[in-house]
């Protein structure tokens, strides 16, 4: 079982990693937006990771830090949840939004992961409630991580479809708020100039 790989990045987009360690060996990850952040416009790079074996293949998927690998684990182990719908949620939103949502039966945030129709996102809510504890809910007196009207809500949806996550997209209209935008058309344009 691989758990970790750390060496050099070859190649990187939003979905996959190319990472060549020490042996010489590249091994390509499946992985979460919160990795790809995390080796973006890096030479080097480590992530934790999972490795699925399978009749057709073995896939690897990885991920920034342990919380991440560890809230993954969670989710596929929720029947109807698989490895690929497990990143697509883990990009869509960070650990502590999902951590949050499942503690507090927020449906209709995890319906907004594309993908995540609202019964799988009941069951995770059903399956997970018992198992997510406050450790599993980290803060951040930084982030914001629910926006203050409707208007900021649309927003983040509409940068969530173009493919960012929504602590990305909270984040870069909270920015554009700041800069002095008004408008949602406003904010969308000047939150995605800043991404």
């Amino acid at each position: 079982m691989i758990g970790y790989i750390k060496g050099r990045i070859l190649s990187l987009s939003n979905e996959y990693a190319l990472i060549e360690t020490a042996s010489g060996i590249g091994f390509e990850v499946n992985i979460t937006g919160t990795a790809f952040s995390s080796l973006y416009n890096k030479q080097d790079g480590e992530l934790y990771t999972y490795m699925q074996v399978r009749e057709d293949g073995v896939s690897l998927f990885g991920f920034s830090s342990v919380a991440e690998k560890s809230m993954f684990l969670k989710l596929i182990s929720v029947s109807g949840v698989g490895p690929k719908l497990g990143i697509t949620v883990l990009s869509g939103l960070n650990v502590s939004d999902v951590a949050a949502a499942i503690a507090s039966n927020d449906i209709k945030l995890l319906s907004t992961v594309k993908g995540m129709g609202k019964k799988t996102a009941e069951r995770i809510v059903l399956e997970l409630r018992e198992k997510i504890n406050m450790v599993d809910v980290p803060t951040d007196a930084n982030v914001k991580t629910v926006p203050v009207t409707a208007a900021d809500e649309d927003a983040v949806v509409a940068l969530m479809t173009l493919g960012y996550n929504r602590t990305e997209s909270q984040r870069a209209i909270a920015k554009a708020k700041e800069s002095g935008a008004k408008s949602i058309e406003d904010i969308i344009r000047t939150a995605l100039q800043g991404m």
